[in-house]
């Protein structure tokens, strides 16, 4: 089951942020979100048909040299182009977040990725975190290669992960193209942690070889644990292990439910689109339940699209006595979004590579692979899935 949110009736939406979005004000963006081998000189834009574009940020992520495009939105407010003579880079991937305003004032919000043309018989690995970045404990190093690798053994010992003070630090390998790392506990805080890619002219498999030699360094700052507890319709939210609150929630309906596990943050949102079509919850004529285009405060958990994250639209008295979402967990908030809000606090307090575990939920532990699910293998079947055991 792909996890979801919403909080039923007729003003409700939910996850799965940066789907195909319908209506007058969406915003499109060129390459397609997921494009892959997009030439490094093609065609790159944001526009909506009406309204006006708020803003456009275009980076290069998930390298050791993130970089901004520059561009300028047009006086019409309509498009968003590159500057001229903007040339990307190639085998890298590329962020594109904008936020667009309708004629009403309403915000509606885009997040997509796409990546730029390796070339022949070459391969690069995108990783998380980014460099310099500072991450929960529950950080997970995660590798994603843009082609099968046949020699695991090769690339394992061509990516090395140490830490300051050290622990050891092993691999498992997610099919042929994804290699995780960590610690057999969460990191300790204050660990500062080198990873040493040394890929270039690595053999992957015949006649592919790696382009990448660089250092990444990131530091993990302090230890906070969410639990939320499904049954209970409450979060837990723990820092150095010493409770900080008590928080009221709501979490996947009776036919929706939301994963137990152990989760990691991966990406904070301040606003995003929700598209239920983007996670496989449509209605008869194949379009999304639910399109929502400016949730607040979205914390993505799951690659399949379970978020925490501010909901505006059930009622108050839902939170702490209900669950009625698609999946994911949501935190009282107001359009917009409150600093104040629950939701708010939270979002304020929350790093990439924190943990939140749910628990007492009718669904299956979450999958490892999914998004950084890794801490729900133990030590022993992480060490397993390792090339270098």
């Amino acid at each position: 089951m792909l996890a979801g949110c919403t909080a039923g009736g007729a003003g409700a939406f939910g996850g799965g942020e940066g789907g195909a979005g319908r209506g007058g004000d969406t915003i499109r963006v060129t390459p397609h979100d997921g494009a892959r081998d997009v030439p490094p000189d093609g065609r790159l834009e944001v526009r909506v048909p009406s309204g006006r574009l708020e803003s456009v940020r275009v980076r290069r992520v998930e390298d050791a040299e993130p970089a901004e495009v520059p561009g300028a939105v047009t006086p019409d407010g309509l498009r968003w182009r590159p500057g001229a003579g903007t040339r990307l880079a190639p085998a890298a991937k590329y962020a594109v977040d904008a936020v667009a305003l309708d004629g009403h004032g309403r915000r509606s919000a885009r997040h997509t990725t796409f990546t730029t043309l390796v070339p022949a018989h070459r391969f690069i690995g995108y990783f998380t975190p980014e460099d310099h970045a500072t991450v929960g404990t529950g950080m997970i190093v995660s590798f994603r290669f843009n082609r099968p690798v046949r020699d695991r053994a090769a690339v394992e010992r061509a990516v090395r992960v140490t830490a300051d003070p050290p622990v050891e630090v092993a691999g498992h390998w997610f099919g042929a193209d994804r290699l995780d790392l960590r610690p057999e506990r969460y990191w300790r805080p204050g660990t500062r942690v080198t990873v040493d890619l040394r890929l270039r002219d690595v053999e992957a498999a015949p006649g592919v070889y790696g382009v990448q030699r660089r250092t990444v360094r990131f530091t993990v700052g302090r230890s906070q644990v969410s639990r939320v507890d499904a049954a209970a319709h409450t979060m837990e939210v723990r820092r150095g292990g010493r409770l900080l609150a008590t928080l009221p929630v709501t979490a996947g309906a009776s036919r929706t439910t939301t994963y137990n596990g152990r989760m990691v943050v991966t990406e904070l949102f301040e606003t995003t689109r929700m598209n239920g079509a983007t996670v496989g919850f449509t209605d008869a004529q194949g379009k999304g339940e639910y399109d929502i285009k400016d949730v607040p405060h979205a914390m993505r958990l799951t690659d399949s699209g379970t978020f925490l994250h501010g909901n505006y639209w059930a009622e108050p008295s839902v939170f702490g006595a209900a669950n009625v979402s698609h999946g994911c967990v949501g935190l009282r908030d107001v359009r917009g979004g409150s600093a104040t809000s629950p939701a708010g606090w939270f979002f304020d307090r929350t790093l990439v590579g924190d943990v939140v575990e749910v628990v007492n939920s009718r669904d299956r532990k979450v999958a490892p692979d999914n998004g950084l699910g890794g801490w729900n293998m133990d030590w022993r079947r992480w060490k397993a899935g390792s090339a270098l055991r």
